[in-house]
């Protein structure tokens, strides 16, 4: 199909690498050969008078001119999604979110899950990552970040806050000893975020709250290091939702050590056109809304001592 002068199929061929970042991944999901991805942006490269694709850290990302294309792409999708769904409400097409590990495992699966069930046309790549989220970034359409990102095209939304308490693994406990107060933290080997490779504020602030402990496994995923704690590597600084899953995990000083921290939102402005990004970013909200009482883990009694960023 062709529409003045340019191939609809090369358009959307476009769309399909800057979403994926990679020629080959695009290529599969079109059920095309590499080459056939790599002749599409060629031929529409040379109608539009200039490059589209440019290499990037996190793989291809477009150009000035490769995102005025991509909105014509986009607009191309839309209609064809449209015409296979016009007698139903059903959602299709795919929706690409970044976020941690832990709101993936915990949040992100289970939303999926549901809408699936609902719209079996619908599908959603996961990207699990732990870093401040960029002012743009190729491919994705939904990010989830702890801390309030800086973003210069659309406004974060705060999802929630959750929090971070000390956990160790019974046995561990039993030979180690459990802490009676801060003091008693000096020297433990900590399970958390690996210091140098940690991109987080928020996250690596939340390491200062503690007496100096000693590191003992460190880790830039989250669900690793709730392994970690539960084989008694040291006490692990912990998402209170995801280790209130673990029986044999036993918080800590729970009056006087805990840290909390903020889930962020950027949906990609192209991509909040889309219905189906809007109805998962909205079953986000609602989820977390939702697991308001997981994520703030147990609640304190009034004058309990706490700690959050900044304090």
């Amino acid at each position: 199909m062709h529409i003045d002068g340019l191939d609809a199929n090369a358009l959307i061929t476009l769309l399909a690498v800057a979403r994926t970042g990679r020629y080959t991944t695009a290529a599969g999901l079109l059920e095309i050969n590499h080459t056939t991805v790599s002749r599409r942006i060629a031929a529409l490269e040379h109608a539009l008078g200039g490059p589209l694709l440019a290499r990037g850290a996190g793989g291809w990302e477009p150009t000035d001119l490769g995102k005025t294309a991509l909105r014509a792409a986009e607009q191309i999708e839309s209609t064809l999604v449209g015409l296979r769904s016009e007698s139903s409400d059903a959602l299709h097409g795919t929706v690409r979110i970044a976020a941690t590990d832990g709101f993936s495992a915990r949040v992100v699966v289970p939303v999926v899950a549901q809408l699936g069930r609902e719209n079996p046309l619908l599908s959603v790549d996961l990207i699990t990552v732990t870093r401040r989220a960029p002012s743009t970034y190729s491919g994705i359409d939904i990010e989830v970040v702890v801390g309030r990102p800086t973003t210069f095209r659309v406004e974060p939304v705060l999802l929630g806050t959750y929090r971070l308490g000390l956990y160790g693994s019974e046995d561990y406990l039993e030979a180690a000893g459990t802490p009676a107060d801060r003091k008693d933290l000096a020297g433990r080997p900590l399970v958390y975020f690996i210091e140098s490779m940690l991109t987080v504020d928020d996250l690596d602030q939340a390491r200062f709250h503690l007496p100096h402990m000693a590191s003992r496994l460190n880790s830039t995923n989250v669900l690793v290091h709730v392994e970690a704690t539960r084989a008694g590597a040291g006490l692990g600084l912990l998402p209170c939702f995801l280790a209130a899953d673990c029986p044999d995990l036993v918080r800590v000083l729970a009056d006087q050590v805990w840290i909390d921290l903020e889930y962020w939102m950027v949906v990609r402005p192209e991509a909040a056109r889309r219905r189906e990004v809007m109805a998962v970013a909205a079953a986000l909200r609602e989820r977390v809304r939702n697991m308001r009482d997981q994520l703030l883990g147990e609640v304190f009694p009034p004058g309990a001592l706490g700690h959050a960023p900044g304090d």
